[in-house]
């Protein structure tokens, strides 16, 4: 089957929905298909199109299904689609058009099922995320208790959550924020050299390469995520995967992940509930321990078997529609 994925992030791009266009294109080619990606779709000759962003997206689908109206379209929604402005999905705007045009929807946690208008729930089909583990023991700092932060300086991230907190932490306190992330909005930039500067416990690594920030992650004692709004973060996946425990925001797109029980949340925003978790957990052994037995608990959802095996029940309802 040729198959062609459309996404809004340009080649080399380090963001989210690049990085899994890549691996669903790996998966699709591992299972016998030839794979295209581009950033649109310009009539390319194609036995399915597979569009990543509702929104960013539809032009591509509503130009597929014109050109080829018995072919099937497979619709990821990405955590704006699902979780930005409510009345994307409300008011027959291009993302629903597209999301009604498409033959199956993909969400990256079963949470956000909830968020599809009811009529087109029966087209969603959970697709977690996969990683491979990294290869070996990764060093860690003696000196410093390393909490890694994954993600590009977006306000929707809340990106310096971490840094502010670590400023109420306790002169005694090893906690060494590293965060890893290119500045995509203005003034950014500005703002991440100026808490390096005036806060001793962060470090700003800039833009790093996928591979880059996988080691960040598993030579580090946490991966904070802040963000206040997520599909479905991969780096949840990366940290799980690599038994690196998770201190995370409480929104559906992380509750989906790591379960409503997981012991590792704090509210989106609250900058002392975030200091309490990071100072429990490098200095209460058994609640880091804890967080570590939940994450375990969850790794099997992201193990690229399942991953591969979801495609290819996906295809197998294509084929026979």
């Amino acid at each position: 089957m040729r198959i062609q994925i459309v996404t809004p992030a340009r080649p080399g791009a380090a963001t989210g929905n690049r990085v899994t266009a890549l691996r669903w294109a790996r998966i699709l080619h591992g299972l016998g298909h030839r794979v295209r990606i581009a950033q649109t779709y310009r009539s390319e000759r194609a036995d399915l199109l597979i569009a990543l962003h509702a929104r960013r997206s539809a032009a591509a689908v509503f130009r597929f299904h014109k050109q080829h109206p018995q072919k099937p379209i497979v619709l990821a929604l990405t955590g704006t689609d699902i979780y930005g402005d409510p009345r994307a999905l409300r008011l027959g705007g291009a993302a629903l058009q597209a999301m009604e045009l498409s033959d199956r929807l993909i969400i990256l946690q079963p949470r956000a099922r909830k968020k599809i208008p009811p009529r087109l729930r029966s087209k969603a089909r959970v697709i977690f995320q996969s990683v491979e583990k990294t290869g070996g023991r990764q060093p860690r700092s003696n000196r410093f208790f390393d909490v890694a932060v994954v993600g590009h300086l977006r306000r929707v991230k809340d990106p310096f959550r971490a840094a502010l907190a670590a400023r109420l932490l306790p002169a005694s306190s090893r906690v060494r924020i590293l965060h890893a992330g290119g500045a995509l909005e203005p003034g950014m930039a500005a703002r991440a050299h100026a808490e390096a500067h005036r806060n001793p416990r962060y470090r700003w690594l800039g833009s790093v390469s996928p591979a880059a920030a996988r080691q960040l992650i598993a030579r580090s004692r946490l991966l904070l995520l802040s963000s206040r709004l997520e599909g479905g973060a991969n780096v949840i996946s990366e940290a799980v995967a690599d038994r690196v425990p998770v201190l995370a925001s409480r929104i559906p797109g992380s509750v989906g992940l790591l379960g409503r029980s997981y012991p590792g949340y704090f509210p989106a925003g609250s900058t002392r509930a975030l200091a309490r978790l990071l100072r429990r957990a490098e200095t209460e052994a058994r609640f880091y321990a804890k967080l570590k037995t939940a994450g375990a608990r969850r790794a099997r959802l992201f193990h690229p078997a399942r991953e591969r095996a979801a495609w290819k029940k996906l295809l197998g309802e294509l084929r026979r529609n």
